[in-house]
């Protein structure tokens, strides 16, 4: 029984094609690491803690020249916590946002907003550090940047999408989310500059990827991986014919997907039929490869 109550929740996790749970993992099990070698120092096992040391060397410094002592810092920032409430915090937001994400765009999406507004947020944070005065113990940790670009990407496409808050009742995203962006900007501003400026220009990218993908632009083709060029014309005799190929006439046009967004960002979601709700499910997963 355990052994099948733990093959479901690792399909049900790791194999829905979501990168959501494993960042949180990484997270997770990096925040558990910290905590457990100092756990380890208060036993008296080693002889010294590990816990600010390692912090000081997975965190992205204020300033170019502590930065090229440690350019590992660029990738392993993101997945450092030292606080429980902040990573709990972060993980259920994550979790939230994903969740809406997947319901009106796809897997390729959601990784090149969140990857590209996490080296950018990473790359300012460095360049600003390095022209504001700033101490050297201040650094970037945390998934806060990725987090606020994928939010600001999705509610700028629907903008009226409701949820239903525990006590609370039914808000709207957006709401919630120029509350949550308001917060965390003062927080920073008043504790660390260069990452303030940097959390505000992640949501203005979040916000462009939406506006481009309106327009008719996506920025995420280029992890798109592209496609062979088709095999030339063969005769097939028999009934063997693959059909499990999609037509490129059988995915909804670019003006049909228009209309549903701007449908979507009328009346919101629940305003879409059925027929309407498919052919957005189908433009979202239309990135396997279609035959001309």
């Amino acid at each position: 029984m355990n052994n099948i109550g733990l093959k479901d929740f690792w399909r049900q996790t790791y194999k829905t094609g979501s990168p959501v749970p494993l960042v949180i993992s990484i997270q997770v099990c990096l925040f558990v690491l910290i905590y457990f070698l100092d756990l380890l120092f208060e036993l008296k096992i080693v002889p010294q803690s590990f816990l600010e040391p390692i912090v000081r060397r997975l965190s992205l410094p204020s300033n170019f020249s502590a930065f090229i002592a440690q350019p590992w810092s660029l990738i392993t920032s993101n997945f450092v916590y030292v606080k429980l409430l902040t990573i709990l915090f972060d993980s259920l937001w994550l979790y939230w946002v994903g969740q809406i994400f997947f319901t009106f765009l796809n897997k390729r999406q959601f990784l090149f907003v969140y990857i590209a507004s996490w080296l950018l947020g990473s790359v300012l944070y460095v360049g600003f550090g390095s022209l504001i005065p700033v101490s050297d113990s201040v650094q970037l940790m945390g998934g806060s940047l990725p987090l606020a670009a994928v939010l600001a990407a999705i509610v700028t496409l629907v903008p009226k999408y409701e949820l239903r808050l525990l006590l609370i009742g039914t808000v709207k995203l957006k709401l919630v989310a120029i509350i949550y962006f308001g917060l965390e900007f003062l927080a920073l501003t008043m504790t660390n500059r260069p990452a303030a400026i940097s959390y505000f220009a992640v949501i203005l990218f979040g916000m462009g990827f939406t506006y481009a993908l309106k327009s008719g632009m996506d920025w995420s083709t280029i992890f798109q991986k592209k496609q062979k060029k088709p095999a030339k014309m063969k005769v097939v005799v028999g009934n063997n014919i693959p059909t499990n190929r999609k037509h490129r006439y059988d995915l909804p046009n670019q003006d049909e997907i228009d209309a549903i967004l701007d449908k979507i960002s009328v009346s919101g979601y629940d305003s879409l039929t059925n027929h309407e709700k498919e052919t957005l499910f189908r433009a979202s997963n239309s990135g396997d490869k279609v035959d001309g």
